[in-house]
């Protein structure tokens, strides 16, 4: 299936070299809306987990004078990565989601490396589905957690940003159900998603200090669509929300209890006038 390529996003500054230690790191300001607006830069960021933050990265993190940090990885990313570094004055919000690549058998067999229990598991587009599956049910099960969040920046917690592990896909599903709710075009939304395949963005998956040789090519086609953002994925939110509520104005006031009023406080938070 061909992927959709949509119209690139506004340009903004690029802060990636300050912000060393942190991948996947973006302002999603600049997005416009349907009715003509814009996210408001400076309100609400997005990236890969904080815990390997340098100095240098702290201190701009520490400058974009966060009120919230949204950390959506589990028990078993802070046990593989650590804990965020700490920003001063900062809240911490800690809501974990279902990870598409979670459990320790999976990631022990990933970096080995088993092609046979690989293609057992990825192959013939299974592994792109298992992808699509695990977007469709963050939809139909999390809304009480999106909920949480959305209700959250309406009321104060802005700056704010939003991380799971590699910033790409419960992040992404999060940011994207955020902008759903502000109006933001689809488009748009899809073009800050497609944004985590940008090769100084991607999540860099290593084996154990052990294995040095080359990882063969089939493992590394196999693995693609786990670390891949593909339209396919929104496309399979989208179409749960279709499907469950019939539309997005259904699923923001019914799956998500978002009254008109606090879609209006949400709203005037993060977009420009």
């Amino acid at each position: 299936m061909t992927q959709r390529i949509p119209p690139p996003l506004p340009a903004l500054p690029e802060p990636e070299p300050e912000l060393t230690g942190v991948r996947n790191f973006r302002d999603v300001g600049g997005l416009p809306t349907a009715d003509g607006r814009r996210v408001r830069p400076g309100r609400l960021f997005r990236s890969g987990h904080l815990s390997h933050a340098t100095e240098t990265g702290t201190q701009f993190l520490v400058a974009l004078g966060l009120h919230t940090v949204f950390d959506f990885r589990n028990r078993a990313d802070h046990a593989l990565e650590g804990p965020n570094v700490e920003l001063p004055g900062v809240r911490y919000v800690n809501i974990p989601l279902s990870d598409p690549a979670a459990g320790k058998e999976f990631w022990t067999m990933v970096r080995e490396g088993d092609l046979t229990q690989l293609r057992s598991l990825l192959g013939e587009g299974r592994a792109a589905e298992r992808m699509a599956t695990s977007y469709r049910t963050m939809i139909r099960t999390r809304t009480a957690e999106h909920s949480r969040v959305v209700h959250a920046l309406a009321e104060d917690s802005v700056p704010a940003l939003m991380h799971c592990a590699a910033g790409k896909d419960r992040a992404g599903l999060s940011i994207a159900v955020t902008l759903l709710a502000l109006g933001v075009e689809r488009e748009a939304i899809l073009a800050d998603y497609l944004e985590s395949n940008a090769p100084h963005r991607r999540y860099r998956m290593r084996r154990g200090p052990e294995a040095v040789e080359p990882r063969p090519a089939e493992v590394a086609e196999l693995l693609a669509p786990l670390f891949d953002a593909r339209a396919s994925y929104l496309d399979a939110a989208y179409a749960t929300i279709e499907e469950e509520w019939g539309g997005v104005d259904r699923y923001l006031a019914e799956g998500l209890g978002l009254a008109p009023e606090t879609l209006v406080r949400l709203r005037d938070r993060l977009l420009e006038p």
